[in-house]
Order: C-alpha cells, then structure tokens, then sequence
C-alpha cells in the first residue's frame, strides 16, 4: 500500500507537469527518423561493420572513405620481429656520445641542470613538438581534410592505390597507401619508391606523385599524428614507423632491399637516412631540400639568450641529425638544393650559402673522401655552391679546368685496386690542383641544383643537366645498382609533372 502511493503520486506528478509535451516531442522526433531510416531501404552502416573483418568484403570496403581507427590492422611490427630483442622505446638510433663524468660530478651536475630539463621536457611536448611538424596539428589538418579527401580518392580510383595500416613496435597505427606498378609494362614498376613527407606534408598530396609519373611502385606513408597515423612525431616514434613501413614493403608486399629506394622532401631526410643507415642494402637515396643537422635551424627562430635551453631540447627529445645517420650509408646518394627555400636557410633565401643542404654535402664527402676534401677542396666546392644559376655553375666549373675523363680513371683505379667501402684515401699523393679538379667532379655528380622552393612536388620546376645522367654515384659493392634520378620538365605554370628515370651508367661505378 506505502508503494502504491508512491508510484501514485509520480503519475500525479508527470501528467501535472511538462515533462507529457517533452516525451511527445521525442516521440515525434524518433518516429521522423524511423520513416528516414523506411525511406532510405537498406542500411549500409551495419553490413559494413558486420563485413569490416571479413577477408572477402576488405578490398570492397577499401573504396570507400571512413574513420580509419576503425579499420583492421593489415600489418604489424611483431609478425616478423621478435619484441625481446627491443628496447622499450623501439629501434635503435644514433645518439651523441654522453661526455665522461665522474660519480660525484654527475650527481651534482645532475641536480643543477634538473630544471632545464624540466622545461626541455614542457617545451618538447607543447609548442615545440607542434612548430617541428605542423602537420599533427588538428586545426590544420581539419582545414585541410578536403584536399586530403580528394588525394586519397584519386590515388585509389585513378592509380588503384591500396590503404593499409601498419601497426609498429611501439603501438602506433601508421596510414600508408600503395601503388603497385609491376604488373605494368617496363623495368620502373619492378623498382619500390617509399615516399617520406614533409612537416606539413601527406601522402594525399605529397611527393608520392613525382614518381607515380615515372611509373614507379610506390609507397607512402604519414607521421605518427598525421591524418590517420595515431602518435606524436618524436624522432623515436618517426623511427619505429619508417621501420614497420620497411618491414611491410619487404615481408608483405615482396620486395627486396635492393629494389627499394628511398626518397624524401625536407624533414623526412631523418627518417629516409635512418632508412638506408639502418638497412644498408638499400638500393639508392634522394634527399630534397633537406639539412644536416635540426640545432642550426632552431636557434635561428630562438632568442639568442635561449641558446642553452634550446641545445638542449633538441639534442635530447629533437635531434634529427640526418647528416651523422647519412655517413653510415655506403650507397648511392643525389641531394637536391632549393635555391629558394626559406626554411632551412639560417639566415633568408637570398643568402644561398646559409642553405643546410650545403653543409648535408660537405659532411657526406668529407666522411667519404677526406683526403680530397682538404680546404682547398672545400673552397673549390663552396665557390661551386655560391652559384646562382647553371650558367655561374658552369663558369666555376670550367675556371678550375676540370677534366672529368681524367677524375673517371682516377677513381675507377682505385676502386679497381683498394677496398670500396668508404671512406676513400683517393687523394692522398695528388697535387692541389688535382683535389679541387676532384672535388669538383665529385660535387657536381652528387648534388643538383632547382632553383626555386616548391611546396608540393607534383609541379616543381627545373631541369637536371642531363650529363648526371651519365655519371651518377653509383653503389660501391654493386657496380650494375643503377642509380635514382630526377629529370624535371616545364616550369612552374605548366600542368607537367616532374618524371623520375632509372638509367644505368655506361661510364662509371664508384
């Protein structure tokens, strides 16, 4: 009876009060969608989930776009490495050689420096880690996501692109799309490009398309924290991701280390060099607009007086020292200069020589070819740099009477007589004039001059002399590895896209 009363007075209560007109509202509304769901007849949404793991349905479900956190992982890390032999963090890299303390002093110095990394360690995670690649910012990549929409539709529709998500060794999904070109006509298809972007770069829309157009196989992928990669961007997370990337090109779509060839644009030279350093078997490399070393570039955006703090946030949570892993590759390598970049100048576009492109050259043929590259050399190579246009590279070229027949047998002796691993002696017992002659030629078949800074590669312009061609470094170990080349066609207002070549050197095997 005490709980009739109750259950009484609350019908009481709701026909005395509002809430009849709010449940005939709600009402209302449900039955409006139930004849919509009517009107539309089958309801796609559920047989998707229903089919999502279904083997059969997966190829089908690819064409369409949606969230892909959902989506069924096609690939991971441990299914052909074994997690024990890791460290938590995931691969390895190459990281500066801690300075010897004593006990003691290391406690004290410790303690004292604990504040700076404290704030290293804020300014890393906050608005460090969001300048250093823009990309996984998620208001640039809201204002972005149509174009990223219609670059993945037409890489699926129109070159039958497949998506896949690879899982790494430290949980993050990695969003990549392949190209398959071996069923094609021609020797490129049989040749996979892995594609490494920019900061601000996406597979959708980033250099993946230059060698689509040379009918190339090809790979892309994005940074952990862009588009549908999950992550941060830390050079360790990068790592593990251009790791499972080569895992997947290797042991799931059956390619061979020797038919793979790396090619990057600006940041990604971090991930491409620990590529090839970490597997030296590697066909080939191409850096464009890249740079040595991240320090240089970020005390130039910092107030002078951050200059401690800010060598230290990057060397301990930001050191993309791409010129340190490039010297432990022994294959071929053509680095590409934008004469007008802003970004990895130090000082503005207009001062050619402040570009760290330089200074990713010097490092690499000085570990290569120290005798050659003695400060005569390095004068010669830097007079050569300073050139504004192929005319004044040409000038200085000529002014120094280079004689490339004499520079081709002089190192194909070598290389015929003595060890070819690198780094070289070549050099050693030559006169002044023979090392800048040398230096020289060695610059000028290694390094390729566009002069303009482009930001999306599918409409760059500017040509390569097509002498490099015949004359391209080639893998010292593999004398018939042909070489990765850019030939670029039209200018900037023209709808023509650049066209990569593969070409064997009838001349030269260094």
């Amino acid at each position: 009876e005490k709980h009739t009363d109750s259950i009484l007075g609350w019908v009481r209560y709701i026909c005395s009060s509002k809430l009849v007109p709010v449940s005939q509202y709600v009402g209302t509304v449900m039955v409006c969608l139930l004849g919509v769901a009517c009107l539309r007849g089958e309801n796609f949404f559920p047989l998707f989930l229903l089919n999502l793991y279904c083997s059969s349905w997966i190829k089908k479900l690819a064409c369409y776009d949606f969230d892909f956190s959902h989506w069924p992982a096609d690939f991971s890390w441990e299914e052909v490495s074994n997690p024990k032999l890791l460290s938590k963090a995931g691969v390895s890299l190459l990281k500066p050689e801690p300075k010897l303390r004593g006990a003691a002093e290391s406690v004290l110095n410790s303690l004292r420096t604990l504040p700076c990394h404290i704030v290293s360690f804020l300014i890393a995670h906050s608005f460090g880690r969001r300048m250093l690649y823009p990309g996984s910012v998620y208001l640039l990549q809201r204002a972005m996501r149509p174009m990223l929409q219609q670059g993945q539709a037409r890489l699926i529709e129109e070159c039958e692109g497949q998506r896949n998500k690879l899982v790494a060794c430290d949980g993050n999904e990695i969003d990549t799309m392949f190209v398959d070109r071996r069923r094609d006509e021609g020797l490129h298809g049989q040749t996979l490009v892995i594609c490494c972007e920019g900061n601000a770069g996406f597979y959708e829309v980033g250099c993946m398309n230059t060698p689509l157009e040379g009918g190339y196989s090809v790979l892309g992928w994005n940074h952990p924290g862009f588009a549908g990669s999950t992550g941060v961007p830390f050079p360790q997370n990068e790592a593990n991701a251009m790791d499972v990337v080569i895992q997947f090109a290797v042991h799931k779509l059956g390619f061979q280390l020797g038919d793979i060839v790396v090619y990057a644009w600006s940041i990604g030279g971090f991930t491409a060099s620990w590529a090839v350093m970490s597997y030296p078997e590697i066909q080939a490399l191409v850096l464009d607009a890249s740079f040595d070393d991240l320090l240089p570039l970020a005390l130039k955006v910092m107030p002078d007086s951050w200059r401690p703090l800010v060598t230290h946030t990057v060397r301990q949570y930001m050191n993309l020292n791409s010129a340190d892993q490039l010297c432990k590759y022994q294959g071929p390598v053509l680095l590409i200069r934008r004469t007008k970049d802003e970004i990895i100048t130090t000082t503005g576009p207009e001062d050619i020589m402040s570009n760290r492109g330089n200074n990713l050259l010097l490092k690499l043929l000085q570990f290569r070819y120290p005798k050659v590259m003695t400060d005569d050399g390095v004068r010669a190579i830097r007079a050569w740099l300073a050139a504004s246009n192929h005319i004044d590279e040409a000038a200085v070229y000529s002014s120094y009477e280079v004689d490339d027949d004499w520079c081709v047998s002089v190192l194909q002796s070598y290389k015929t007589e003595r060890d070819v691993f690198f780094p070289w002696s070549v050099g050693e017992d030559m006169t002044l004039e023979g090392r800048r002659q040398l230096a020289l030629f060695l610059v000028r078949n290694n390094f390729s001059f566009i002069f303009h800074c482009s930001p999306s590669l599918q409409h760059d312009l500017c040509s390569i002399p097509p002498q490099r061609l015949s004359s391209c470094l080639l893998h010292p170990v593999l004398p018939l590895s042909p070489p990765f080349l850019i030939v670029v066609k039209g200018n900037y207002h023209e709808e023509e896209h650049l066209v990569s070549l593969v070409t064997r050197s009838p001349v030269l095997s260094l």
